[in-house]
């Protein structure tokens, strides 16, 4: 199979879908790689880095995706790459079209196959190729808020940990999944007091044990997350539904019984947002806005400031799927459950439910097309 990587195009986003090391995996199974040249130099990695391993450079995105039969992405494609989808084409990358209804509607109607990251799903329910993102933004959110937390930026001028007789800022984290445990590591080792609000009882139990009792925890629900809101010098939506939009838990009612020049970080920014008041992305040259008095960060990609860090982290989870895909094409969508869970598009249908709903369109289960299709055609 030929495997494409474009340059990534999103503002700020220096990530890449695939480095030098997994260039070799691929090659060395026989497949050929081409990528757009610079494609790696936000992450620090020059095109020799990658011919050196085999991969062919080209000069333009349109040869990418014109010659490639799957190309591999870190973001979702933006407007002006809807032009070079066709019938056939396999897309993997982030997608998130819960929040991306016209990305949805291009990749239907012109028949691509597109597989999102962020719904390959195990038995377990984990979300293996989400989660070392979520960790990045986890963290991230934490290092960010206490930016923000300071004056000149807009925010309270408050130390996140305080200092002997102040006490620490109150990191407020509404979701204890990948995201919230990460960014309540970060927010305990700056010395803030923090408190987690979940809504799975088991989750709790497990935040309190690793945690050691040093967070405090409370039952996600309306009453409880205004409470703590207002008391909030920093709050970070950690809220994720795998493939569907985020709920707003949240209201502006709660935003606007918020201390002035408290921060707001929602990492769910790219899934619709957690947070009533987060009505627009924001970008990392441009990461914030004020409303109600409130500093909302509200940047989609998180983890584009750390590209090096973050390509690494992705490419060491992707590369495994990215093989099966290339060795067998569609087939290896029949014999691998999360790779099903991971098709939201394919042969002009909407085949992840939560999409559909989000969309407007209908929902076309892949069992429909899996069903219809004879085993030897799969991988044609």
């Amino acid at each position: 199979m030929i495997v494409g990587v474009p340059k990534e195009i999103k503002q700020s986003e220096y990530r890449v879908s695939l480095t030098p090391a997994g260039v070799t995996v691929l090659v060395s199974a026989g497949h050929k790689v081409i990528i757009e040249s610079g494609a790696g130099s936000g992450s620090g990695f020059e095109d020799t880095d990658y011919t050196r391993e085999g991969a062919e450079m080209v000069t333009t995105a349109a040869e990418v995706w014109s010659r490639a039969e799957m190309i591999m992405k870190v973001k979702e494609p933006l407007a002006e790459e809807f032009v070079y989808f066709r019938e056939g084409l396999l897309l993997f990358t982030y997608l998130h079209l819960a929040a991306a209804p016209d990305l949805t509607k291009a990749l239907v109607e012109k028949g691509v196959t597109g597989i999102a990251y962020e719904t390959i799903q195990l038995g377990n329910g984990s979300l293996p190729l989400l989660t070392p993102m979520s960790e990045v933004a986890g963290r991230m959110s934490v290092q960010v808020g206490a930016q923000f937390l300071e004056a000149f930026n807009g925010g309270r001028g408050v130390l996140l940990g305080g200092v002997p007789g102040v006490p620490p800022a109150e990191v407020v984290i509404i979701g204890g999944g990948i995201v919230g445990t990460n960014a309540a590591k970060i927010a305990l080792g700056m010395g803030a007091h923090v408190v987690i609000l979940e809504r799975s009882a088991d989750r709790m139990r497990y935040l309190d044990d690793i945690f050691g009792g040093r967070v405090r925890t409370l039952m996600s629900n309306p009453y409880h997350i205004a409470e703590a809101v207002a008391k909030a010098d920093l709050l970070i939506g950690a809220v994720l539904i795998p493939g569907a939009r985020a709920p707003h838990l949240v209201t502006e009612q709660m935003v606007q019984g918020m201390k002035r020049g408290a921060v707001i970080v929602d990492v769910a920014v790219d899934q619709g947002g957690s947070i009533a008041t987060v009505d627009r992305p924001t970008t990392h040259k441009d990461p914030i806005y004020v409303k109600h008095g409130v500093v909302h960060y509200a940047v989609a990609n998180i983890p584009g400031a750390v590209p090096r860090t973050s390509t690494f982290a992705l490419t060491n989870v992707t590369i495994t799927y990215a093989l099966e895909l290339a060795n067998k094409g569609m087939e290896a969508v029949r014999h691998s459950i999360p790779l099903q869970k991971g098709v939201n598009t394919h042969a002009g249908n909407v085949t992840y439910e939560p999409v559909a709903a989000a969309a407007n369109l209908p929902y076309v289960p892949l069992e429909k097309w899996m069903d219809s299709v004879p085993y030897e055609r799969l991988s044609d």
